[in-house]
């Protein structure tokens, strides 16, 4: 649905807050796997994997959504650069200062060492509160994130994206939906490459697949894989798919139901296994996997079906998505301290993951919109 006054996809906005509750209800079972005493419930292991199983669509339907919104682009690449980039990269820098120099400024302040891993869970016990190593990670901030900001990876995702979208944007002109479902076809085949490299490849007695080697990381579908697939599926369900509502719903929750169950048996019998490496665990979460891009495909259709009629309710999202970046950037401080408040709690433990979503969602949304309404335009340079 358009909004007549703003011509605000209005469905869009509905989806963008769906994401952002997944991404921080991902963020917040984290500390059901890092904490000891939540690590030895199993009620907390179960629950851990059926939240996070269920929010694995968070991050591609974000990539969606930029795809369908820039693409293709409309003005040269330096001025897309220009007006892109900047409102990513300098929330980036500041940010993730303020996450790295936050060790330090505990310190400072004379708190003990135990409060960095309060709330910033994977870096119990290992993080120091020397001015000297807080520096030497701010220096990695070119490079790397760090553990003390988990959630950043996805801006160094998303300016590569940036970065390469005005060329393939140029091809999108030229192209009509066949060409982009062929696209598209190979792109879900690449999806299956993790799965090849973990079931397929010993059985042959290989480490590799499909051409790569130790001297060669670029295999047969590399050039189709990744993120960019995303991007164009977000690109062609903006018009290129047209289905009944019945269609919509019964291939959606068909598509669903599969993802959703491939995700969590896989995810939950990892987590069962105590031999499991950090990579057998993210296997079956990985964004670039058939079950999570069927998963992502089917909640952005039922999603998009969504008419909101209030006005009130318009404008709410459309100050969320105003917020939005900010929101993502900010809510990564506010995990610890919701799992300190929520995760000792009376609170019956199916409900502590919704609940810390929305207390951490409502709070960095308010600190966002308090920084939009004081610095104005200005705001731009500080949470995008």
């Amino acid at each position: 649905m358009i909004a007549n006054q703003s011509q605000r996809i209005v469905w869009l906005d509905v989806i963008r807050l769906i994401a952002m509750l997944m991404v921080i209800g991902v963020h917040c079972i984290d500390p059901f796997y890092i904490s000891p005493a939540m690590r030895d419930n199993p009620e907390y292991t179960r629950w851990a994997a059926i939240y996070g199983s269920l929010f694995r669509p968070s991050v591609p339907l974000f990539t969606m959504m930029t795809g369908l919104l820039l693409l293709p682009i409309r003005q040269d690449t330096t001025g897309f650069y220009k007006k892109r980039i900047p409102r990513i990269l300098y929330p980036m820098i500041i940010w993730s200062v303020l996450y790295n120099l936050f060790p330090w400024l505990t310190g400072v302040l004379g708190l003990p060492k135990e409060i960095i891993g309060d709330f910033f869970c994977y870096v119990q016990g290992s993080e120091s509160q020397a001015l000297g190593d807080s520096l030497k990670d701010v220096a990695m901030i070119p490079f790397q994130f760090s553990f003390k900001e988990n959630h950043m990876w996805y801006m160094y995702l998303l300016l590569g994206l940036y970065l390469y979208m005005p060329f393939f944007s140029a091809w999108l002109e030229k192209s009509g939906n066949k060409e982009k479902l062929i696209y598209l076809s190979l792109w879900g085949v690449s999806l299956f490459l993790p799965y090849l490299l973990a079931y397929v490849a010993p059985l042959f007695g290989v480490r590799f697949l499909l051409g790569e080697a130790t001297w060669n990381a670029y295999g047969l579908f590399y050039y189709f894989a990744g993120f960019n697939g995303y991007l164009i599926l977000g690109h062609y369900l903006k018009d290129g798919l047209k289905w009944g509502t019945l269609k919509t719903n019964c291939v959606s929750l068909v598509l669903l139901a599969i993802g959703y169950a491939v995700t969590y048996s896989g995810f939950a019998a990892a987590a069962a296994d105590s031999a499991s490496t950090e990579e057998d665990m993210e296997l079956f979460f990985t964004f670039c996997s058939p079950n999570v891009a069927i998963m992502t495909f089917a909640v952005f259709m039922l999603l998009r079906q969504v008419q909101v009629r209030k006005a009130w309710m318009v404008r709410a999202l459309a100050n969320m998505t105003k917020c939005g970046f900010g929101i993502y950037i900010i809510h990564y401080f506010v995990v610890g301290p919701f799992f300190l408040l929520i995760g000792p709690s009376a609170l019956p433990i199916p409900l502590q993951v919704p609940v810390m979503a929305v207390c951490i969602f409502a709070v960095s949304w308010a600190i966002t919109a308090l920084i939009h309404k004081v610095l104005g335009k200005k705001a731009v340079y500080i949470v995008g």
